[in-house]
């Protein structure tokens, strides 16, 4: 073996240019598989982080309509129809009925315009809600605090702002303490959410946190309401989520055998769909990275193909001189397969320079796992063993006489 090596090696260095031409093809399609594994995984792990920043882990959510995919219209108007608004009249029950259990955060969210001097940032959400917030949910804050209960109290007029807010509003000015001016209201700046990105279609960082009760002097009490809420201190989240279903069919009034009339999205709903909509992006990867592997392992074969051709003459040689076939069937493999590894190796690099760019321009994290790495060279040793077979077969069937008196 180490003979067949070291003569593939030769082989491999005699013909740089017919050498690098089986190398790229399979340099590309490594770089396929790679680029393509670390890219789904970068799209997953960032659906996920940014499900639980938009969400929370821990978290569930109580609301008039609660879906974690699509719904049709029909479905949408039949459970408007069906589940009443969630009011303050009942945030304020389940918050006296927790007992500890549960911590809720009432949500109401509108559309408005946002403006500081002579800048504008047009049709931010706006959402009002309460200081246990920011004990449900990550806000990824980096810059001030979130309101407290005092200022949930009194409606105070202060904002907590997104990035998108940021860039619009000010730039590189200071940011903390700033007045802005909200449905015509001005509201002081106290703290700042680091960049998110999206969720759905649309921005998660086009973000404007108020007082609950400063958002319905501003913009008027909403139709209904959604209630963030998670697990107490000694609390699990299925308990939590399960005193809160109790409590709120008790406050309406919905006797045993009666549907709910409200939904609950759990945590669990949540990152279902994310992980079904990874499964789905997830499922071209195979199939792109076959296509890749078919067609470097074409290229190679036909590399190899042209070597043998070139080398007739040499083979018939070796075997009148007493070279078994086993020797020639192991040189050709070894030359297909070295072909393969230094393409994979290359791919390998250029995919990881590749990644290594695109994350520090995109908000996805795209880091090359390992076992990815390892794949892929494993694959392209394996295209490189299934490339070289067919040339590695003829090459040992040449008639020796034929082979030597060819030019």
């Amino acid at each position: 073996m180490r003979e067949a090596i070291v003569q593939a090696a030769g082989t491999v260095r005699a013909n740089p240019l017919r050498s690098s031409l089986g190398a790229l093809a399979i340099a590309v399609a490594v770089a396929t598989i790679i680029c393509v594994s670390t890219a789904l995984d970068g799209i997953r792990d960032y659906a996920e982080q940014t499900t639980a920043r938009t969400f929370g882990s821990n978290t569930f959510l109580i609301a008039q309509v609660a879906s974690p995919g699509r719904v049709s219209r029909r479905e949408l108007r039949e459970q408007l129809e069906r589940n009443p608004p969630i009011s303050r009249l009942d945030a304020a029950q389940l918050t006296r009925l927790s007992g500890g259990r549960t911590i809720y955060a009432p949500n109401a969210q509108a559309r408005a315009d946002v403006a500081r001097g002579s800048r504008r940032v047009e049709a931010a959400s706006v959402t009002g809600t309460t200081s246990s917030l920011s004990v449900i949910r990550d806000l990824n804050l980096v810059e001030g605090r979130f309101f407290g209960p005092d200022e949930d109290a009194a409606g105070t007029q202060v904002a907590v702002i997104g990035a998108e807010i940021v860039d619009g509003l000010f730039g590189s000015d200071p940011i903390v303490g700033q007045a802005i001016r909200l449905a015509g209201r001005r509201f002081t700046v106290i703290g700042v959410q680091g960049r998110i990105g999206t969720a759905g279609s649309g921005s998660i960082d086009k973000y404007v946190w108020i007082p609950l009760r400063a958002f319905e002097r501003s913009l008027g009490a909403p139709r209904s309401l959604q209630l963030f809420a998670t697990a107490g201190h000694g609390w699990s989240t299925i308990a939590a989520e399960d005193h809160a279903r109790t409590s709120l069919r008790a406050a309406r009034s919905l006797g045993p055998g009666r549907a709910d009339n409200f939904d609950v999205l759990a945590p669990e709903a949540a990152r279902g769909f994310v992980a079904n909509l990874s499964t789905r992006i997830g499922a071209a990867a195979g199939p792109i990275a076959l296509m890749a592997l078919l067609a470097a392992i074409v290229v190679v074969t036909n590399t190899v193909l042209v070597s043998v051709t070139q080398r007739t003459r040499e083979i018939g040689l070796r075997r009148a001189l007493g070279a078994p076939r086993s020797q020639v069937l192991q040189e050709v493999l070894a030359e297909s397969v070295m072909l393969s590894l230094l393409g994979g190796l290359a791919g390998a690099a250029i995919a990881v320079a590749a990644a290594a760019a695109a994350s520090a321009a995109a908000p996805v994290p795209l880091v090359v796992e390992p076992r990815v790495l390892l794949f892929a060279l494993f694959a392209a040793a394996g295209s490189g063993a299934a490339a070289g077979w067919y040339p590695a077969r003829r090459a040992t069937r040449l008639d020796i006489v034929d082979a030597i008196r060819a030019e």
